[in-house]
């Protein structure tokens, strides 16, 4: 049996101020770091002396929003490009409003907000290559600790739906949620948990969506 953890980063700077996230690298807010360090304290109490590896994305808000996890654990992550937020090509360094006045409306898997921005489909292949691969790892438990898009692509991944699904539904994920999911030794896979906000010590319900 393994155990699928994955952790959306907390509230970063683009959440507050209007700008995109994607691939630009934003700091946490003071209120973020706070919630990384209570999820940290949290969750490492749970994963101590347990088989464990963790994988985060490379850009500065994950792995801010990991590093206390790594710190109460002694331990250390792999950062891998893979799980990255969505690229919005030239939306990147630009704002909100800027996207919406410029770049097109996605509605289904195949559509990109702009020509050189990735679609859903371009995030979900990049990740399953990484799914396959740490499923195949030998660690009981796995932690993911990702983005907002990324991370609702990746529960669809890994309970094995057919892409088009995204076309019909589609999960959200909330700044700060923790998620587990278990795939039992008979192969079938489960989310136990999605987007636990007690973790960061908010009360679910506020909900901070962005990428």
């Amino acid at each position: 049996m393994k155990t699928v953890i994955t952790i959306q980063h907390t509230q970063s700077v683009h959440h507050l101020n209007g700008m995109i996230g994607s691939w630009t690298d934003w700091e946490l807010t003071d209120v973020g770091k706070e919630r990384a360090e209570n999820i940290g304290k949290r969750l490492s109490a749970e994963l101590a002396g347990e088989d464990f590896k963790i994988y985060c994305s490379d850009l500065i808000r994950t792995r801010q929003t990991a590093e206390p996890l790594l710190r109460y654990l002694g331990a250390a992550a792999e950062y891998r490009p893979e799980l990255r937020e969505i690229n919005l090509g030239s939306a990147c360094g630009k704002s909100n409003k800027w996207l919406r006045e410029n770049g097109a409306i996605v509605k289904a898997i195949d559509d990109r907000s702009l020509p050189d921005a990735e679609s859903g489909r371009d995030v979900w292949n990049r990740l399953s290559a990484f799914c396959d691969e740490i499923m195949a790892t030998s660690n009981d438990i796995v932690v993911v600790v990702a983005h907002g898009f990324v991370l609702p692509t990746w529960w669809a991944i890994w309970l094995k739906w057919d892409i088009s699904m995204l076309d019909k539904a589609e999960f959200h994920g909330a700044a700060g949620g923790v998620s587990s999911m278990k795939e039992t030794d008979e192969g079938k896979r489960v989310i136990m948990r999605l987007n636990d906000m007690s973790y960061s010590g908010e009360a679910y319900g506020l909900l901070e969506l962005g990428r």
